[in-house]
């Protein structure tokens, strides 16, 4: 079962109808992928994917190609960055030396490093298989995410030179690692759905600004959301001694009333300082900061949710008669981000 980032069930009916039964296909296609003739490669391949998940960025494929007039290949391309997604998570568990994923044991600490990592390797040949029957431009765009994908992942490991500030650095990163996938996603939906190319490069920008400010928003629920709300234990990436945007603002600014807080941060806590590092950030100025952050990344959003209606009016020839409800549809998405509880 997927938790969704809001329910379907807001959307214009004819739409959410629409989405429902293409997410139920690209959820069959996922598993497929995932099969083989190896019982044991399908047993740890598909092991996240029935683990669940948001599946964000396919319903953000599909939804986007509902702006013009959806191809057979855009079911193909949402599996497509769902298997991408899968194959990161991969890595980064073994990177982060994580035990849990999505409420089940992550692949590393279930079977090894070794076979997480080359799981992950697996998974991104799958999508590169069916990438091949998707054209090109696809292949190309999938290539150029991967090494931004990569590069942000090096980035967040290596840290920021001496003369970058650590904030910028960071939303980089995000923008890289988390905004690079999703605005992959968005414009692959326009790109399978025949939109013009300046419709495109808006989808790219939107899809990218969204995943930043869903970023963030992790960072806030990391802090801010009670286990019974979000199913999550809250105080993870402060426990594993993680910087995150609200951390970072209490770091930046280093008022003498912040000297308990900042010698907790940066650091792994045991539980109970885990415990008080939550209490003071809740009662910090540095969640609102991070709050107004993700603000400025969803206005960026919804500015190409307008950029798209207009381009609409002036080529309306190119788009699809649910296009009105695709793109209220988007508005929805950006509008929900902080309003998560999981």
């Amino acid at each position: 079962m997927t938790t969704e980032p809001f329910s379907l069930q807001r959307l214009e009916p004819n739409l959410g109808s629409q989405i429902a039964a293409d997410l139920v296909v690209v959820e069959e296609k996922l598993m497929q992928a995932a099969t083989t003739s190896d019982p044991f490669i399908s047993e740890v391949a598909s092991h996240l994917a029935q683990a669940g998940g948001k599946r964000l960025r396919p319903m953000l494929c599909l939804i986007s190609g509902q702006l013009g007039h959806p191809t057979a290949e855009l079911l193909d391309a949402a599996v497509v960055v769902e298997i991408t997604h899968l194959a990161t998570l991969y890595h980064d568990d073994v990177m982060d030396e994580a035990v849990k994923r999505r409420g089940a044991d992550s692949v590393n600490s279930r079977w090894n490093n070794t076979i997480a990592i080359l799981t992950g390797d697996f998974l991104f040949a799958k999508a590169s298989q069916i990438l091949a029957n998707l054209g090109p431009d696809a292949v190309l765009l999938q290539a150029e995410t991967f090494e931004r994908l990569v590069s942000g992942q090096i980035h967040e490991t290596v840290g920021p030179d001496n003369d970058v500030n650590q904030i910028h650095h960071y939303l980089q990163v995000l923008s890289d690692k988390t905004g690079s996938l999703i605005a992959t996603s968005a414009r692959f939906g326009g790109m399978f759905s025949g939109l013009p190319h300046d419709a495109l490069q808006a989808l790219s920008a939107y899809g990218e600004a969204l995943g930043v400010a869903f970023q963030i928003a992790d960072d806030i629920l990391d802090i801010s959301s009670e286990s019974s709300e979000s199913g999550k234990t809250p105080g993870t990436d402060l426990r594993e001694g993680i910087l995150t945007l609200p951390m970072m603002f209490v770091l930046n600014t280093n008022k003498p009333e912040d000297k308990e807080l900042i010698a907790l941060l940066g650091k792994p806590l045991t539980d109970d300082e885990t415990q008080q590092a939550i209490m003071l950030l809740r009662k910090h100025d540095a969640i609102q900061e991070a709050r107004a952050e993700a603000e400025k990344y969803i206005a960026i959003a919804k500015q190409q949710v307008v950029k798209l209606r207009e381009i609409a009016l002036i080529q309306s020839e190119g788009f699809g008669p649910q296009s009105p409800s695709a793109l209220e549809a988007l508005d929805l998405i950006a509008n929900s981000v902080l309003d998560r509880r999981v």
